[in-house]
């Protein structure tokens, strides 16, 4: 008997019912049974499901003679199912990567429950993936097991078949069926949990719900969305038929209600000439059914009771007030941002006429994000060395805080931020300033870029359409022509830059003030930064930081983390870096001995606090082996990253430690210690000793002592050999992490 029998009906879903199928025998677990249901599709889909069937035993294909639709087929896959669990896929839809051994270690951890929740994704045709909004109510916290009661916020999810799994001899025990008609799934969800004896849930992504822009039949103009009558007729039988479920009437009266009306509402299910029916065989249900009791929003009374009268031409004229209250919302929010947009642009002409602020500095990093990188490392210093002076830092409100004290915050857009730009003598920025922006006689430009480049940039971008995607390369000209002075870490980031950045500016070969820290840092600090982020004692923790793939429209994780940790061991915690893994579709709840960092602003903080780095293409790589720490490079899609970014050296040739080309390869190098043996370490110092050779904790000192304060006797300041600096050391710790060698 499998653990779990995935039915899959099918009905004109040729276009996807093979990733379907391929989505399960994927998975990592493989106690499991398909049985795929071609309720008649007058398309390939029987074909398919007999290909697969011949091909993998596992795969069952039942045809049935007549189109029954959805319903009636989901119940003729459940007569040929034997597993102790069904699981119900449609057939345009997909299962997340080892979504089946997450569920069943859920059911194992929850004492086999009747019902199993867990979560989905909504990916749309343009590869855009978006969690559940309501994900929230999957929060594992408290009991295991619990009834409906206990919870009764998990009615707010999706009534939909596809996001539980069923425990099969519950099922059957109760005589659940579905029916025929359009909402099959109404009376079958609702009386499924309100009757489970145990109900547990999974806070994890495992379904993709394909978002079809045309074919979905729920979307399909048609008189057969009459049917949700039928349905609810169904649930409030069930509800009568067992006086102990008498509390939920009045949850599905308001649940039937704004059913209706959302149906009501929408302009592309309902044919016009039947619109007044609808509203009449809505009112009739209402008064038929109606328990008061349950909660109604504000927002929703005047639209439920209009609806319980049938006064359906009141209701369509307050829909219709509505809809034109929020255009005019909308037109007068335009107004306004016109009138604010000619204002500022006014504003910024007149501070154009007034005179520069000497002593004025403005800061900005990132596009606008919190206090971070070279151009903190050279604000510090300035305020450190440079008597008098006043600096301002350019960020959203939500990173204010990370602004030091003494630092003026400027929101982008306001007033205060268009005069600093017009007045202030120094403008610092690793990323371009506003394109609006006005470089005047007697301003001083630095650009201080973001790390060494390995992938391609600038005009170097032109032939490169897919990494481009659509850069105004004569904007991006305009803008490097405002550029006095360009820093750089090392002579390939000069000869690269100045090739791809052509302009009049003046290199500063001074290396990177944002690796100062890395040398300024003692084993204490990096202690308390170690407790800070969770980091266990005596841990060995792993930084992983992946780079965008410019290929890909829809980032995904490169590595399966939670293998990762699996494999090496409880000794180890991964620092995870990688936005894609925190994105609406990430798989599950975080590993315990796996760190969420992505949303951390200082990635040189991540750096100081990790034993090693696994990376790919990012440019941290080349910052991080001032450190002197393992590196190890991730590079399974090298072939199709060159081909869609390029890169400026083989990478794989002159690597910063050792290389895995694939997610297995990687595995047996920790697993055997390469990571940190000698060859990674050799490596490592051949690659510091090219891309940082003046990295010594004084890059932002020389910076300022030559554009703030304009000395160029003595600079760049003398830069010890590479022997004689000390990179930040861990700090002394008992177990696995105190065996590093770096």
């Amino acid at each position: 008997m499998p653990r779990f029998s995935v039915i899959v009906p099918a009905f004109r879903v040729q276009a996807y019912l093979h990733a379907c199928l391929d989505s399960v025998l994927a998975q990592s677990f493989k106690d499991y049974e398909i049985v795929v249901v071609d309720d008649c599709s007058p398309d390939a889909c029987g074909p398919i499901a007999d290909e697969y069937a011949r091909r993998d035993p596992r795969v069952t294909a039942l045809h049935l003679p007549r189109n029954t639709g959805l319903g009636p087929a989901r119940n003729a896959g459940m007569g040929r199912a034997a597993g102790d669990y069904l699981i119900f896929l449609d057939g345009d839809d997909t299962l997340l990567p080892d979504a089946l051994q997450t569920i069943a270690d859920r059911i194992d951890a929850t004492g086999e429950p009747d019902v199993l929740m867990y979560d989905y994704a909504r990916t749309y045709w343009t590869g855009r993936s978006v969690r559940n909004v309501l994900a929230a109510h999957l929060d594992e916290g408290g009991p295991a097991r619990f009834r409906l009661t206990d919870r009764p916020e998990l009615l707010q999810l999706l009534m939909v078949v596809w996001n539980k799994a069923y425990r099969r001899a519950f099922i059957e025990a109760e005589g659940f069926t579905f029916p025929p008609g359009y909402y099959e799934d109404t009376p079958w969800t609702y009386p499924v949990l309100m009757s489970a004896g145990s109900i547990a849930v999974l806070d994890a992504v495992c379904v993709s719900y394909r978002q079809r822009r045309r074919g979905n039949i729920l979307s399909t103009t048609s008189e057969k969305h009459f049917d949700v009558f039928d349905q609810y007729d169904r649930v409030f039988a069930f509800i009568d038929a067992r006086p102990e479920l008498a509390l939920w009437r009045p949850v599905m009266f308001r649940r039937m209600l704004d059913h209706f009306s959302a149906l009501f509402a929408s302009r592309d299910r309902l044919p016009h000439h039947s619109r007044a029916a609808f509203f009449r065989r809505a009112a009739a249900s209402c008064r038929r059914y109606r328990t008061p009791g349950a909660p109604v929003p504000r927002r929703a009374l005047l639209r439920h009771g209009l609806l319980r009268l049938g006064a359906r031409r009141t209701y369509q004229a307050l829909s219709g007030a509505q809809r034109l209250g929020g255009r005019l919302r909308r037109g007068s929010a335009a107004v306004r941002r016109a009138v604010r947009g000619a204002a500022l642009r006014a504003h910024y002409r007149i501070q154009l006429r007034l005179p520069l602020r000497s002593r004025d500095a403005v800061f900005a990093a990132r596009g606008g994000g919190g206090y971070t990188g070279s151009p903190a490392a050279i604000e510090a210093k300035v305020r450190e060395l440079v008597p008098g002076v006043r600096t301002a830092w350019i960020c959203r409100s939500v990173d204010a805080h990370t602004v030091p004290t003494g630092t003026r915050h400027l929101a982008p857009g306001t007033f205060a931020h268009w005069t600093a730009l017009a007045r202030s003598t120094y403008l610092v920025n690793d990323a371009a300033f506003d394109r609006g922006l006005v470089k005047r006689r007697g301003q001083v430009l630095l650009q201080t870029h973001e790390g060494t480049p390995l992938r391609t940039v600038g005009t170097d971008l032109l032939d490169r359409p897919a990494a481009a995607r659509g850069t105004d390369f004569e904007q991006l000209l305009r803008s490097v022509d405002t550029w006095d002075f360009s820093l750089s870490a090392n002579p390939h980031s000069t000869l690269v830059r100045e090739r791809a950045y052509p302009s009049a500016y003046l290199t500063l070969e001074y290396g990177s003030p944002r690796n100062d820290v890395y040398h300024r840092t003692g084993p204490a600090d990096v202690a308390r930064l170690r407790e800070t982020l969770g980091i266990p004692a005596g841990s060995t923790a792993l930084l992983y930081a992946p780079t965008h793939r410019d290929y890909r429209r829809v980032q995904r994780p490169a590595l399966d983390l939670e293998r990762l940790v699996r494999v090496l061991g409880p000794q180890f915690v991964v620092l995870a870096r990688a936005p894609q893994l925190a994105g609406p579709g990430g798989h599950r709840a975080p590993h315990p001995r796996i760190i969420d960092v992505s949303g951390h602003r200082s990635v040189e903080t991540l750096a100081l606090a990790s034993d090693a780095l696994i990376t790919d293409y990012a440019s941290l790589m080349f910052d991080y082996v001032n450190l002197d720490r393992p590196v190890v490079l991730h590079l399974a899609d090298i072939e199709a990253y060159e081909a869609a970014r390029g890169t400026y050296f083989d990478i794989t040739t002159f690597p910063p430690g050792i290389v895995a080309r694939g997610q297995d390869e990687l595995f047996d190098i920790f697993a055997t210690g390469h990571w940190r043996g000698s060859r990674s370490a050799e490596l490592r110092a051949a690659f510091r000793a090219r891309f940082c050779p003046y990295d010594d904790g004084y890059a932002a000192e020389r910076v300022v002592r030559r554009v703030f304060l304009g000395e160029t006797d003595g600079l760049p300041l003398p830069v010890p050999s590479a022997a004689r600096r000390t990179p930040a050391a861990l700090p002394a710790q008992d177990g696995a992490g105190a065996g590093v060698k770096r």
